[in-house]
């Protein structure tokens, strides 16, 4: 079985409609194109839910708030709903957002199921530590000796910038025939 292969909407037609009219079952048809039948049955289900809308990719990872994430949790417990069924009734894409939900509930109980802010944390301000090329707050000229000082660490910097240049320029041309 394929993982993670994007399947368009009209082989999910085609498929379906093949089901749909009786001409072969959703494990027939799984086992002919190496699919996994659950996957099949669930474009089946989603299909005679929302017709084609139902087999539309969606766009991107949808963010559920946390409310609706209890409400459906907590409607499955009441009415005893298959995964399936709550996929189904809450238009979810698949029945494994349930199960990571349920996860997540029993590590870290409902406030686990908070939405998350992905990617990298910003990096925190450290204002005990100088900042060299930070420009003076006030409009009062710069002391002779703060002259002398920015200009000796514009220097160094243009140095150090010359010498790594430098070196590159002699690694490259070793390495040239």
């Amino acid at each position: 079985m394929r993982k993670n292969k994007k399947h368009s909407l009209e082989f999910k037609l085609s498929l379906v409609d093949r089901i749909v009219h009786g001409y072969c079952s959703a494990k027939s048809i799984a086992k002919e194109h190496s699919l996994s039948y659950d996957m099949v049955r669930r474009w089946h289900k989603q299909f005679e839910s929302f017709g084609i809308e139902g087999l539309r990719p969606r766009g991107g990872n949808a963010v559920y708030p946390q409310s609706f994430k209890i409400s459906v949790l907590q409607t499955i417990q009441e009415e005893s709903l298959s995964l399936m069924e709550a996929m189904l009734r809450f238009n979810l894409p698949s029945p494994s957002i349930i199960v990571n939900w349920r996860k997540q509930v029993a590590a870290h109980g409902f406030e686990g199921l908070k939405p998350q802010v992905k990617g990298r944390q910003p990096m925190e301000k450290n204002d005990k530590l100088p900042n060299k090329r930070k420009k003076p707050a006030s409009k009062v000229p710069l002391t002779k000796e703060e002259q002398l000082q920015q200009e000796l660490e514009y220097l160094r910097a243009e140095n150090a910038l010359l010498k790594k240049l430098h070196a590159l320029v002699q690694k490259d041309s070793k390495h040239k025939p």
